[in-house]
């Protein structure tokens, strides 16, 4: 039985776990669920993932959900010894970003996303967005000098820790410009942190990522 993923591709954890599946070349489907789609508050897809909440997957019988502990189940079944380190500190330096990307990173820019992208332009708070630009600005910065010994986050090689750290990525990049600047709340262009921006620019060159990270925010 093929992987079988729930979750819309508008959703950044969805799109963590299509990436590694795609990166990994595994054979899966995917049912779109969450928001407008419906099925996570129906008591079939309740019983599965109690969180009402995407993305779930099915792999061969076993249900798991919370979008970095699936990328990490998949690396680590499908790519031990690569994008799951089997080396005790190498894999912990991975699990350390990836949990930075949940509590650091995303917390930074979800303000500047939800005002600029999922609320009406009359309805925006420019405030919001301004402490979101700043906050990010710290996170890229403590990003980039990660970066500037490694050519991936945690090494020489993509890893796991790089699927989570480029779907936030992918989110805050992904909103014009202008919408920044039209609140009189511009950020910073990509190229003031050049380590991040080479790393980005890679991230985009990589098949897997077609489909996911090459989309329009929603």
């Amino acid at each position: 039985m093929a992987l079988h993923i729930w979750g819309r591709l508008s959703s950044i954890n969805v799109r963590k776990v299509v990436w590694a599946a795609q990166e990994l070349g595994l054979e899966f489907t995917r049912t779109d669920a969450g928001l407008s789609y419906g099925i996570t508050k129906t008591p079939e897809y309740l019983a599965k993932n109690p969180n009402a909440l995407v993305p779930l997957i099915d792999d061969e019988g076993f249900q798991l959900w919370e979008s970095n502990v699936i990328v990490r189940y998949l690396c680590a079944k499908h790519s031990a010894g690569a994008m799951y380190s089997t080396d005790l500190r190498e894999r912990f330096d991975a699990e350390r970003w990836m949990d930075w990307q949940q509590t650091t990173f995303n917390s930074a820019g979800r303000d500047a996303f939800i005002q600029l992208v999922r609320t009406a332009p009359e309805a925006r708070k420019p405030e919001a967005v301004r402490a979101s630009v700043a906050a990010t600005a710290v996170v890229m910065a403590m990003l980039d000098a990660q970066l500037a010994g490694h050519a991936w986050v945690t090494g020489e090689r993509l890893g796991m820790a790089d699927i989570p750290l480029g779907c936030e990525m992918h989110r805050w990049w992904g909103i014009p410009d202008a919408a920044f600047e039209a609140l009189g709340a511009p950020r910073e262009p990509l190229g003031t942190w050049p380590n991040v921006a080479r790393w980005w620019a890679a991230i985009q060159t990589r098949p897997a990522i077609r489909g996911v990270l090459d989309q329009p925010l929603a």
